[in-house]
């Protein structure tokens, strides 16, 4: 019973900063409106530049070195040592971003806080990744690997809902004023604490067996490691978070802004519909979970990849003629719940590939890659083809992709009987 309720900490711990990452990064694109205009003034050109070059900079170019950094790291130091550096990197950008003063009291200076803000953000959500997906693949038992990791999933869809929620009930409390003036850093001070509190977690918890029978001259942890070993591996890990990162962003984020800008529900509906969806897809993470741990991974990851082949053209399609929120929601699920079948699993197959020493990294960094290549630009994509009047072929784009993730689905082998993770 101690055993159990030790692994069930530790499992809570390392999923918990998923939480905080994503309530972070949703609560920095939902109240940017009521902050941007106290950081980037229209009327300082350097200022409105280093607004683009935040952007740019924390969403395609620091989480792959925050990946490969933090994922040597956690090889070299430990995955608790990994979590709880990660997490405190989630503090001090949050607390940054909630005490920088205004353009208006401290001139350029303001900008350049909140985008080096951002960038030790950006560094702790490429390193979070990998180290949660280690350590939670490490800590579960060989039969419960599938339900126990798909926890991650679960906190980290509870840290958008979360981040939702405090605007939601922020924009209720305060007038628009009041919101711009000092309202949002409400938001930023509460992430802090929340990854405060998940520091302190961390802190307390058990170290992986896996990185513990680490023998001290163990190979190193390395790019070029990495890529001599691992090559195939690599390439597939890359290959198919492309896939499920585009359908991931695809379902879920653009997907409010489809319900909105083509179907033509008012942004209140949009954001009811997807609310009510993404609850339902956290819910069911921990049984697609479990039914991976009696069928196996490869099963799993199929039905996603070609189920989510055959229902994105129909399902945005169909969509496009809906009236009702309830049949928009009803709609909305079915490639959710595909989606979830790669989700509940997908950082598990991943661990499952690598040995030990090199584990943290090479879940890491490819997926880092692959994140911000695909998952990452798919609203870029997604608007820039509306604005050609085109916008059925995203549809085509995010079919097609996932048409090549099957493939390499089907390259992949069935760790749950290859796992290299083998201790329980």
């Amino acid at each position: 019973m101690a055993l159990e309720a030790k692994r069930l900490r530790a499992i809570i711990g390392g999923s918990a900063g998923n939480l905080v990452e994503w309530y972070d990064w949703y609560a920095y694109s939902a109240l940017s409106l009521y902050f941007s205009a106290s950081f980037f003034p229209k009327g300082d050109p350097t200022a409105q530049l280093l607004n683009t070059s935040a952007v740019f900079a924390v969403g395609f170019f620091m989480r792959p070195i925050g990946a490969y950094v933090m994922g040597r790291y956690a090889d070299r130091h430990g995955r608790k040592a990994g979590l709880a550096v990660s997490v405190a990197l989630m503090c001090a950008g949050s607390l940054m971003i909630a005490f920088t003063p205004t353009y208006a009291t401290i001139g350029l200076a303001a900008p350049i806080l909140l985008l080096v803000a951002r960038l030790l953000q950006g560094l702790s959500v490429g390193g979070e990744y990998g180290a949660s997906a280690t350590y939670l693949s490490e800590m579960a038992t060989r039969r419960h690997r599938g339900f126990w990791s798909s926890f991650q999933y679960v906190t980290l869809i509870g840290g958008m809902l979360s981040a939702l929620a405090v605007t939601l009930l922020l924009q209720a409390v305060f007038t628009k004023a009041q919101m711009d003036s000092f309202g949002w850093r409400i938001a930023f001070v509460l992430a802090a604490v929340l990854a405060l509190g998940v520091y302190l977690l961390r802190r307390g918890l058990a170290e992986t067996a896996s990185f513990q029978a680490l023998s001290a001259d163990r190979p190193a942890s390395g790019m070029a490691a990495l890529w001599r070993a691992h090559p195939r591996e690599f390439l597939l890990v890359g290959a198919i978070t492309a896939g499920g990162s585009l359908a991931f962003y695809a379902y879920t984020t653009y997907m409010q802004k489809f319900l909105a800008n083509t179907v033509g529900f008012s942004v209140q509906s949009a954001t009811a519909i997807m609310t009510a969806a993404l609850v339902v897809f956290m819910l069911v993470q921990p049984l697609f979970g479990a039914l991976a741990d009696r069928v196996g991974r490869k099963p799993m990851l199929l039905l996603f990849g070609i189920g989510g082949a055959i229902v994105s053209v129909p399902v945005f399609s169909a969509l496009e003629s809906v009236r009702t929120p309830g049949a928009a929601f009803a709609i909305v699920l079915v490639p959710l719940l595909l989606l979830a079948a790669y989700t509940s699993i997908s950082a598990l197959v991943k661990a499952e590939l690598f040995p030990a020493h090199i584990r943290a990294l090479g879940v890491a960094f490819p997926y880092a890659i692959g994140n911000a290549a695909f998952g990452g630009t798919a609203e870029y994509v997604a608007l820039s083809l509306k604005g050609w009047h085109i916008e059925s072929a995203f549809y085509w784009y995010v079919s097609a992709m996932l048409a090549l993730t099957s493939v390499c689905f089907w390259l992949l082998p069935e760790t749950r009987a290859a796992s290299l993770i083998v201790e329980d």
